[in-house]
């Protein structure tokens, strides 16, 4: 694939001088790259095999703050290292940056070179193997939104986050003429995508002003996770250096549609070659396997919703009318549901799960749609009807939780999420999404003080 690099091709771009820099990166919990910056020549000839970063980098908060009370790292057990193991398969160019490559890193125990438990890469890679022991493979595609502002982070911070200047001023859902008020940084996107090995099918105007869309094709299910983080990272690159800025918040604006991580996904055979989703002579064309997965969606989606919408912020963005759903259900093409039938009777039959925000971790989230379609399977759930009408008005359905506090206390208790996953990892996880509740409510707000600085 155009822009991967095998180490041999790196070593020879190195010595011509074309590329000088290679940055090595783990994935942390909140789904950014972090990482470092090698000289090529050392990288090649020793980096290439390993190299470490504090093991506290899987114990931070976004705003890289050291969190007490982890298992995994703490001060007392003295912030020690952790290694940093090349993945050479994911080694490639990044067109945007002069002379530099990228490779991303699995994370494994100083000690014992065993993948570190709570790891967003490993995580999956475990949901992975399950799937592998009942012989089969998943493939899966994420539609990524976000914001696009004609003034840069720094302006942007500068003004304290308020009257920002999109680069829209009016709904540009499917609007070309807009769009193309955009394309000199959409198309830098693209082709930037395009040349770092992310194939991209589309982008696309949205909803809210200024917003866009990115697609990138399908993948297996490591494949596309390791897409989407360099992805977001590359969007926020390139968009910088033309002094613009871009948001992945799901809910940036009171007044305007959030931004989401739609994500679809279908099993086929360990080989990829059998739909297995696929029943030409069932409704649908869905077979028994493939209802079965989507009855564990939605049996589970409270409990893996904090998989999907991490932050306080995240839950603002389920909103009646706003195409976010409000509802854990299925449906046929209907938009208002959480889980979606695309492609229905043909080979490409899939479920989208439209629940999960642009802030998302790719890792996690997949990592948890697997775990949820796998108990289904195992259990052999039977799946309710598809749910027709306008899922936001309807009565007496499967909420998604409204608040990051009712989440956890969701997954904390999941008893499939513990089995999936193990204790660890579950309490890890429990543990970054109860500091990110109590660093919220300890905090005064903008609102709050509008609201009630002369009124209360």
């Amino acid at each position: 694939m155009a822009g991967m690099l095998t180490l041999a091709e790196l070593k020879k771009a190195a010595a011509a001088g074309e590329i000088d820099t290679v940055l090595a990166c783990m994935v942390d919990m909140q789904g950014r790259l972090i990482g470092k910056r090698f000289q090529a020549g050392y990288f090649v000839e020793e980096a290439h095999t390993e190299t470490h970063g504090c093991d506290y980098l899987l114990a931070a908060d976004i705003d890289m703050e050291p969190v007490p009370g982890y298992k995994a790292a703490s001060w007392e057990k003295g912030y020690g290292d952790f290694v940093m193991k090349p993945d050479l398969a994911t080694l490639r160019r990044i067109p945007w940056l002069e002379g530099t490559a990228l490779v991303l890193c699995d994370v494994l125990d100083h000690h014992t070179h065993e993948d570190l438990t709570h790891s967003p890469r490993a995580i999956l890679r475990r949901q992975i193997a399950r799937l592998a022991e009942r012989n089969m493979s998943a493939f899966v595609a994420t539609e990524l939104e976000f914001y696009l502002f004609d003034e840069d982070y720094e302006a942007i911070r500068q003004k304290r986050y308020a009257d920002l200047a999109t680069s829209g001023h009016y709904i540009q859902d499917y609007h070309i003429l807009q769009t193309t008020k955009e394309e000199g940084t959409m198309r830098a996107i693209r082709l930037g995508l395009e040349g770092a090995g992310i194939p991209v099918e589309s982008s696309k105007g949205e909803w809210g002003p200024g917003q866009e869309e990115i697609n990138i094709r399908y993948a297996d299910a490591l494949a596309m996770a390791d897409r989407h983080a360099i992805l977001k990272n590359g969007i926020k690159e390139i968009v910088h250096s033309q002094g613009k800025a871009v948001t992945f918040m799901a809910k940036w604006d009171t007044a305007l549609a959030g931004s989401s991580s739609h994500i679809h996904a279908s099993l086929w055979d360990k080989a990829g070659k059998k739909p297995l989703f696929l029943d030409s002579a069932a409704e649908l064309g869905m077979s028994t396997l493939m209802r079965q997965f989507m009855a564990g969606h939605l049996k589970y989606a409270r409990e893996m919703t904090w998989f999907l919408a991490p932050y306080v912020n995240s839950y603002k963005r389920f909103q009646a009318g706003t195409f976010a759903p409000t509802k854990a259900i299925w449906s046929r093409d209907n938009r208002t549901a959480g889980f979606r039938l695309v492609g229905e009777n043909g080979k490409s039959i899939r479920t989208e799960c439209r629940i999960g925000g642009a802030d998302l971790n790719p890792y996690l989230a997949i990592a948890a749609l697997i775990a949820a379609g796998l108990a289904g399977i195992d259990e052999k759930l039977e799946l309710e009807p598809a749910f027709v009408g306008d899922a936001y008005q309807g009565k007496r359905l499967r909420e998604v939780p409204k608040t990051l506090r009712d989440a956890t206390a969701l997954m904390t208790k999941s008893k499939m999420l513990r089995a999936a996953l193990g204790d660890d990892v579950v309490d890890h996880y429990v543990h970054t999404a109860e500091w990110e509740q109590s660093e919220y409510d300890r905090r005064v707000t903008d609102w709050e003080l509008k609201r009630g600085f002369e009124q209360y």
